[in-house]
């Protein structure tokens, strides 16, 4: 099965499915808000995410699924569409890489997941804790949310994009927004043929979203 038909199996087909229709990148948008997520003891042990996925993919995502009200989606009945959806991350790494004191860290299977969906905006909600392979104490820890194909644009909410949970006292937050699209960039991406990737790596990590926490 190629890359597209395991996406498409997966139902996270929004990230692909306009690349056979369109010749720009990307293809979904997804509004995030996160929470560092802090033990008892003052570890590192994970980061809650937030996804809101755009209404055209949450419409195709939601298309064909059975609900006891029409035009609305309760979590038990999202629920496994979103076991799906975090099953497939793994092979993306979560569109999460993250460093502590400055060194990689890793992220294990995705769990507490479910799907919201916002009958109001008709937009689906990916809520889900990535936890840390090993919790770790870090004065510093750097978190970057990108796609690095492109074909998911992740962007901060404008309220409440990050926050803290559980974290000891002192701990700051920063942020850095992905830098602007630039003209060049729009011609090299729209040139693209359909279905054709864009070279690995080479303009994911340049729409990052970068967090950063310090601490005492």
């Amino acid at each position: 099965m190629n890359r597209i038909s395991r996406i498409l199996a997966a139902a996270l087909a929004g990230l692909l499915i306009a690349a056979g229709t369109a010749s720009a990148h990307p293809h979904v948008w997804v509004t995030m808000q996160s929470a560092v997520v802090y033990g008892p003891d003052g570890s590192v042990t994970g980061v809650r995410h937030a996804w809101t996925f755009d209404d055209m993919y949450s419409a195709f995502a939601t298309q064909g699924l059975e609900s006891k009200k029409k035009g609305e989606f309760t979590p038990e009945e999202l629920q496994p569409l979103a076991k799906v959806n975090v099953e497939s991350l793994k092979e993306y790494d979560f569109f999460s890489y993250a460093k502590a004191n400055g060194k990689d860290v890793t992220f294990v299977e995705p769990v507490e997941y479910r799907l919201e969906f916002n009958s109001k905006d008709t937009m689906l909600t990916l809520h889900f804790l990535l936890p840390l392979k090993t919790p770790v104490k870090a004065q510093t820890f750097n978190l970057d949310v990108f796609d690095q194909a492109y074909f998911v644009d992740f962007s901060l909410a404008e309220k409440n994009a990050v926050s803290l949970e559980k974290a000891p006292a002192g701990c700051q937050i920063n942020l850095t927004k992905p830098q602007e699209m630039t003209k060049d960039m729009a011609q090299r991406l729209a040139q693209i043929p359909p279905g054709g990737q864009i070279p690995a790596n080479s303009y994911g990590a340049a729409f990052s979203n970068k967090i950063s926490v310090k601490c005492p």
